[in-house]
């Protein structure tokens, strides 16, 4: 009864957002028409790319591509990758571009039916702003906590998000690109205190 309880649970989100002709209100505001993929609604992703989106690309591979086609749509429409998107709308909260890493963990997995290229682009356009910490995170190798609040934090999911970033460029032959977020990917390592053990 737990797990399949669990189960039932893992599959409310994320929801269809378009009607029975396939129209949907995008991130621009505007009416479109989906027309190679279902579009959906609600995506949490500083709570669901550890483990729930991983989960989906085995349970749900078909949907796992739409999801990532959804996120591309919404870079195009909205000029960001999705953070914390609620029915076409950026939250702003949540920290990292988590969007990063359930592209490329579906990728990676041989889920590939999605503009690859076009997804390294909204990856690096996310990874390059200067909101949220970006800009010291680039300029000093971590945040400083006088510069931006959640500093650790940041720092923490930045470094991961671009350790992704840095596994899809390699994929794609994109040495340059992998040898730049390679390094970023080592910015954890600015923040950890090995007197304490802790970052």
């Amino acid at each position: 009864e737990v797990f399949y309880t669990a189960m039932y649970h893992a599959y409310l989100q994320p929801n269809t957002f378009m009607d029975v002709d396939r129209r949907y209100r995008g991130m621009d505001k505007n009416t479109h028409t989906a027309e190679d993929f279902t579009n959906y609604t609600v995506f949490s992703l500083w709570d669901t790319y550890r483990t729930w989106h991983p989960l989906m690309t085995i349970l749900e591979p078909t949907r796992s591509i739409d999801f990532v086609k959804v996120m591309l749509d919404m870079y195009e429409k909205g000029g960001m990758l999705p953070v914390w998107e609620l029915a076409a709308n950026e939250t702003g909260t949540m920290i990292g571009y988590h969007s990063v890493p359930v592209i490329v963990d579906t990728y990676m997995k041989g889920l590939r039916d999605f503009d690859a290229d076009k997804a390294l682009e909204a990856m690096l356009h996310s990874a390059m702003q200067d909101h949220l910490g970006l800009a010291a995170y680039r300029e000093h190798g971590y945040i400083p906590g006088d510069k931006e609040h959640e500093s650790i934090s940041k720092t923490l999911e930045y470094a991961y998000d671009d350790w992704t970033i840095a596994q899809m460029a390699k994929e794609l032959g994109r040495d340059d690109v992998y040898r730049d977020f390679i390094k970023r990917a080592q910015f954890y390592k600015n923040i950890f205190d090995p007197s304490t053990g802790f970052m």
